[in-house]
């Protein structure tokens, strides 16, 4: 049987210093996203790999698509320095922490992992829904009165924005375990971290009780919830 452990690791090294060389990660980011992808790589294998690597580069590169645009609606989001560690950890540590309890409590090894595609999930669709729903939506709402407001605000969204998000979340349930019973939970469990991410950004962090950070951990914490539950259920 191959070994390809090696092989992963090289890669994931050389996808992360490119990363810093091309200022989509600070140093310390991308020594933590390699962190994080060795736990999940001892934890679930290729197809944690897999679900992890397709966050970070399809993420890459909707924040990087018609960044022109972006920029007009919202420049605060939008550091030329890269995403830092802060934003790795809000992304990634339900996954992270899911991940470490799937290797040191093997006997629940599936419950930990469906909650940590769920967390992928919600992240990724969280991702392309705030930046590509920016760039191709038409009409703005916000998610709690359904008035429309400006584009680019906390808690708004728009139908463009929650299909693309969709299709994120769908991308990471098909890649855990395709069309089968939980693949299914992954992406519903997906889709409702990406909606739980736009109510807190419609409300805390409008009134600024917390911020970017703290909302996208706990979208993804709430979707691995969400997911345990269905999977016990």
């Amino acid at each position: 049987m191959v070994n390809y452990l090696p092989y992963l690791l090289l890669s994931l090294a050389i996808i992360m210093v490119i990363s810093v060389k091309a200022k989509k990660l600070t140093t310390l980011a991308a020594l933590s996203a390699t962190g994080l992808g060795i736990i999940v790589l001892q934890a679930a294998q290729l197809k944690g790999v897999f679900m992890l690597l397709s966050f970070f580069l399809l993420s890459v590169w909707a924040t990087a698509h018609k960044k022109n645009i972006k920029t007009r609606l919202h420049a605060d989001n939008l550091a030329s320095t890269g995403r830092n560690a802060g934003q790795v950890f809000a992304n990634g540590g339900v996954a992270g922490f899911t991940a470490i309890l799937a290797i040191i409590d093997p006997l629940h090894t599936d419950i930990y992992l469906i909650m940590m595609a769920a967390s992928l999930a919600s992240a990724l669709a969280d991702t392309l829904s705030s930046e590509l729903g920016m760039v191709y939506g038409r009409r703005f709402y916000n998610i709690i009165t359904f008035n429309k407001e400006a584009n680019g605000l906390d808690g708004v969204v728009s139908l463009e924005g929650l299909l693309i998000g969709t299709v994120g979340a769908c991308i990471i349930g098909l890649i855990y375990s395709g069309f089968q019973k939980t693949g299914l939970i992954v992406i519903f469990a997906g889709i409702l971290g990406n909606l739980s991410d736009s109510v807190l950004g419609a409300t805390l962090e409008r009134k600024h009780k917390i911020g970017n950070n703290t909302v996208n951990f706990l979208n993804t914490l709430f979707a691995a919830l969400v997911a345990m539950v269905m999977y016990l259920i």
